[in-house]
């Protein structure tokens, strides 16, 4: 089912029906002030009582508490969902929020069609109507970008995809967001606005959009170099937290999830018709200067440095002697129940001689982000129910990996391909475990992840590459067939 056309077609018989005012008493004149879109800091709050992704999320929400809440806290800007079917909202919101709360800028985000729609919009107190790239032919939407402007409000232009970035780019909006929720299926993934952006290449606003549930993932949408953030169901649902968004966005914004997002990009573009991307290639537990050269030299994208117990254990004195190089670089560490990360790995990420940590331990969900950032966790998976955990964490990816009592991680095991197969139903796969020269071929063709991490079946003895079989495995990787 395409949820964002059953939308579009219901709203457009609405309007032909009642036309843009919907029913509601919209002022003849518009009777509050303009208000620059986005204001200061960045932090769009939400007001919506439903999704057809989550059913109810507050039905009865006290709209001026809400944005008392959402002002009181530090957002300087508010978003009102209008659409009435699926979500709804009404005009009737928006008329009385702007009504209560003058001096704050609103966003009328719904599915506009219409000059007709706009000039509503501006009439019920919009400082700035939400485009939706994907049901806007480009002459329409040239129309109503140019219509909104004319107005005096900010036509915040909202795109999906690599189709929509190149509709809109002769346009060249003045203020334009990337939205990590796919409007087809709903489905949310935080590194498609950060690859988004990267490819933005003209002067304007940016706005990342959708899946921001805490400070953490405001962090990440940072160091995409956005401008501002729309935040929907955490804030309704807790408007406590604006001053921990405020804090996130403000974070230093580390490029490690732009790298990987433009790499999984271009994997994506450069791939052959009919035929699944390459994945990156993490090779892990190195020791040797000359294995880390090798490694970058047949296209390694990331190259993992354990610092914790294990026979591949290298040192923070040792990994900042390495000469720069173009694959990002991770370091593996075992932390969380009271244990931080070790000071020398501090250092090396706060000196850029690392570009994330990999919390490969029993790290919660809760304290994976105060521990480093940005980060990533690895997940041993025995069942279904580490699977589900999976979910739990606030990293834009899981690396999952094979479980064992003895080891954590280099064992050589790989993960059930049930449970593989069911992982790769929820979303893109990190895969580590008991991956090598003689079977990534088939791994990558049979479960078509994201990246893959090998370690131990690339060595000679533990921390010791064998080269031939390092040559082996990346010529097995060129000659996939996805």
């Amino acid at each position: 089912m395409n949820i964002r056309a059953t939308i579009v077609e219901r709203r457009a018989a609405r309007l032909r029906a009642e036309g843009a005012e919907l029913g509601h008493r919209v002022p003849r004149a518009r009777q509050v002030p303009l208000v620059p879109f986005p204001a200061p800091p960045g932090i769009i709050c939400e007001v919506k009582r439903r999704s057809p992704s989550r059913g109810g999320i507050a039905e009865d929400v006290d709209i001026a508490s809400h944005v008392t809440r959402y002002a009181e806290g530090g957002a300087g800007s508010v978003s009102i969902l209008t659409e009435e079917d699926y979500f709804h909202g009404s005009l009737a919101d928006l008329i009385d929020a702007k009504k209560r709360f003058p001096t704050i800028s609103f966003l009328r985000k719904d599915f506009l069609l219409s000059r007709a729609d706009l000039e509503v919009s501006f009439r019920a107190g919009a400082d700035a109507v939400l485009l939706i790239a994907s049901i806007l032919d480009r002459p329409l939407l040239e129309e109503l970008h140019d219509s909104a402007l004319s107005l005096g409000m900010t036509p915040l232009v909202e795109i999906h995809d690599a189709a929509d970035l190149e509709k809109v780019r002769p346009l060249r909006p003045v203020c334009v967001g990337c939205n990590a929720r796919d409007l087809e299926t709903f489905r949310v993934d935080l590194l498609v606005p950060v690859a988004l952006r990267e490819w933005i290449d003209w002067e304007c606003t940016t706005v990342f959009e959708s899946g921001i549930w805490g400070e953490e993932h405001a962090a990440v949408a940072a160091s995409g170099m956005f401008d501002a953030i729309l935040v929907g169901e955490s804030v309704i649902r807790d408007p406590t937290t604006v001053p921990r968004l405020i804090a996130g966005f403000g974070r230093t914004r580390r490029r490690f999830w732009p790298v990987i997002a433009r790499l999984i990009d271009q994997s994506r573009r450069s791939a052959a018709p009919g035929s699944a991307p390459r994945p990156l290639i993490k090779i892990c537990g190195l020791t040797r200067e000359s294995d880390v050269l090798l490694s970058e030299e047949l296209g390694a994208d990331a190259l993992g440095f354990i610092m914790c117990d294990s026979p591949r254990r290298t040192t923070a004195e040792f990994v900042a002697s390495l000469p720069q190089g173009r694959a990002l670089r991770v370091a593996v560490v075992v932390a969380g129940d009271g244990r931080s990360i070790d000071a020398d790995v501090a250092r090396l990420l706060e000196d850029g001689k690392i570009d994330a940590i990999q919390l490969h331990g029993d790290e919660r969900p809760d304290e994976c982000y105060e521990l480093a950032f940005p980060y990533f966790k690895a997940l041993r998976i025995r069942g279904v129910e580490d699977l589900e955990r999976a979910g739990e964490y606030g990293s834009p990816r899981v690396l999952l990996d094979s479980f064992s009592s003895k080891a954590r991680g280099g064992t050589g095991r790989q993960i059930d391909s049930a449970l593989v197969e069911a992982a790769a139903e929820r979303g893109p796969l990190w895969l580590a475990g008991g991956v090598g020269p003689d079977n990534v071929s088939e791994i990558v063709s049979r479960y078509g992840p994201e990246l893959v991490d090998a370690s131990s079946g690339l060595e000679s003895s533990p921390g010791q590459k064998n080269h031939a079989s390092l040559r082996s495995y990346f010529a097995a990787l060129a000659e996939t067939k996805g």
